[in-house]
């Protein structure tokens, strides 16, 4: 599964609005630690989808030269786990189909809801979208940023009904149920508090 699609991933900036390509990296990582939308570099580097090649050099927009040290970079720590109890999120329940299978954080990092293809699935919350297209393993992927610690991931929709960088309000009908890249008709929903995946249960009434 590519969990690491929302995960947060370090830069290496060249300097200049330039950035190289390194292994794990995926378009969505590089817009999110750059500060820009994947719209925007598929627009800058004449991109048809969200294929990158490891060593490839992407525009990220103008920006300043790194720095140059002579000393050799220190290793980036690894992230943050999140406190014990993330700030409060109202959720709404995305679908009110019966839930598959629980959040364990290893295995399954979300809930998986049940339905029939076509099913009407709503925002959890209002938000901005940054991601809507195909991802392996994840399906037709739907992703919106809520503020700056949280969002939520909609996964193995049929269909998409809103696009990258649009506003949306909680209970908005913002994809269709499906089973894109899975073995059944479900829905695959994550919360992620500042890139990490907790359990959604507990914010939804």
């Amino acid at each position: 599964m590519l969990l690491l699609l929302v995960s947060a991933c370090g830069t290496a900036p060249l300097g200049d609005g330039l950035y190289q390509v390194k292994s794990g990296d995926t378009l969505y990582s590089i817009a999110r630690s750059t500060g820009r939308s994947v719209s925007e570099l598929q627009r800058l580097n004449q991109l048809n989808d969200n294929t990158i090649q490891i060593g490839q050099i992407l525009k990220v927009g103008t920006g300043s030269p790194a720095p140059q040290t002579s000393t050799p970079a220190k290793p980036t720590p690894p992230p943050a786990a999140p406190p014990a109890k993330a700030p409060a999120i109202e959720l709404a329940w995305p679908n009110k189909g019966p839930v598959l299978q629980g959040f364990n954080g290893k295995t399954n990092k979300g809930i998986n809801i049940g339905g029939a293809a076509g099913a009407a699935i709503y925002a959890a919350a209002s938000g901005k979208v940054i991601y809507a297209a195909q991802a392996r393993g994840y399906g037709k992927l739907l992703i919106i940023k809520h503020n700056k610690d949280y969002l939520t991931v909609y996964a193995h929709n049929q269909q998409i009904l809103v696009k990258d960088g649009e506003s949306v309000k909680q209970g908005q009908n913002v994809a269709q149920m499906g089973n894109t890249d899975s073995d059944k008709v479900m829905l695959h929903f994550e919360l992620r508090f500042k890139g990490t995946a907790i359990n959604p249960t507990p914010y939804l009434p």
